[in-house]
């Protein structure tokens, strides 16, 4: 997603992140995003009935790694019905079980542009939370917090190191709180989460769907998918400020009415009313930023992106992505975790593994997934690693809203 670009925006309380080529203002509506630490619990450690709920374990399968679960350890919020004997290899589960979901208090989780430089320190403090990152540097064969303490900014920003930055530094402000005096409580209360383009991996971590391990592999193929996806054709972000989805929806047509087919440009990710992020071929973003002021656009902003996150662009990732993702062991949310895709929760793993896939090639639908949340009573919600760019998008969303950052 966004790097250091996007870091300035937060001061207008507005960030993006994610893009998809080309799709009509009808459809979903688009928001951005960039897995929460957790050896997996797998089949073996459940025992299912076909009318009792689905709880997590209080440890994860690997817990021998002293890494604990992140959900509740006596839930009867997240509820999956699956006739399965204990040991089965996988899950028959409705997709739709989540479908009226009643939200009272989420967490939230930021994507690629909320990294900056000095991230993951206060993590240190926290035994639980440094595990984290020494589990990290183990599987990535680098020292991931050096990075994100020192630096240096352009390393930390560039796409294959950011997301697994902060997909670990993300999962290490669950650990802050905690470890904090009612951590514990704030976390089994949890009924709902979703994250911002990466962010939807470290929901679905905590969530339990798949192990902190699994879900850093495929942070980090996935970061190393969109980067040759964005080399292979020259292409960029601009996020348009000051309008509302339907005008920059025209702004994107004039401009492409300008550019050939290959330089096309699309709505990536809808963040909130005066704040969407455009993406496509460089001319076609270079119209964008021209026209912009004549359809009255407050500014423009170009994404210190590696290129046009959320669009056709990324096809050249979806194929490693998918075989990445056909071997990770995805299992059923524990609770509710809603796609970018769809703004919708997903059930049944196999779906899930989908949606994932084509998350990089989809407009993010972060708008559409707030306002649900908000229409449908959430009470407050929390957003958990670096950054507050989630924060600002929520209170232009809806001032009174509650919400609280949790740093690491």
């Amino acid at each position: 997603m966004l790097s250091s670009t996007i870091s300035s925006l937060a001061r207008f309380n507005r960030h993006s992140s994610s893009h998809s080529r080309f799709p009509s203002s009808n459809s979903i509506s688009a928001t951005m995003a960039s897995s929460l630490l957790s050896p997996s619990i797998s089949v073996q450690n459940l025992a299912f009935n076909s009318s009792e709920p689905f709880r997590s374990s209080s440890c994860f399968a690997g817990s021998n790694h002293g890494i604990r679960s992140f959900g509740p350890r006596n839930s009867n919020k997240s509820r999956v019905f699956a006739s399965v004997s204990v040991g089965s290899p996988a899950l028959a589960v409705d997709d739709a079980f989540f479908k009226d979901y009643k939200p009272n208090y989420a967490f939230l989780f930021p994507g690629q542009g909320a990294q900056a430089v000095g991230m993951g320190q206060e993590a240190q403090n926290v035994p639980a939370a440094a595990t984290l990152y020494k589990k990290a540097n183990e599987i990535l064969g680098f020292d991931l917090l050096d990075v994100c303490i020192n630096g240096p900014k352009e390393k930390l920003d560039s796409t294959v190191l950011s997301q697994p930055a902060i997909y670990v530094t993300s999962l290490a402000a669950v650990e802050l709180l905690r470890a904090r005096d009612g951590g514990q409580q704030i976390i089994d209360s949890v009924d709902v989460t979703c994250g911002l383009s990466l962010g939807e991996y470290t929901a679905l971590a905590f969530a339990g769907a798949f192990s902190f391990e699994d879900g850093l592999k495929l942070v980090k193929l996935r970061g190393e998918a969109m980067q040759e996806a964005a080399d292979a054709a020259k292409s960029a972000m601009v996020s348009v400020i000051g309008l509302d989805s339907d005008k920059v929806q025209l702004l994107c047509d004039a401009a492409n009415e300008e550019v050939d087919e290959a330089d096309k440009v699309q709505i990536a990710n809808f963040l909130c009313t005066g704040n969407y992020a455009v993406s496509g071929g460089v001319k076609g973003v270079e119209a964008v930023e021209a026209k912009a002021k004549s359809f009255k656009a407050r500014m423009t902003v170009r994404l210190a992106v590696a290129g046009a996150f959320h669009t056709s662009f990324m096809e050249p990732a979806v194929s490693r992505l998918e075989a990445a993702l056909a071997a990770t062991e995805i299992r059923a949310p524990r609770i509710p975790v809603i796609s970018n895709v769809d703004a919708q929760p997903h059930a049944d793993p196999d779906t899930i593994k989908k949606i994932l896939a084509r998350q990089v090639t989809s407009p993010v639908q972060w708008e559409t997934t707030v306002k649900t949340l908000l229409t449908r009573g959430l009470k407050k919600s929390y957003e958990l690693g670096p950054g507050k760019v989630i924060a600002g998008i929520v209170k232009r969303m809806d001032k009174k809203a509650e919400i609280e950052n949790i740093g690491a």
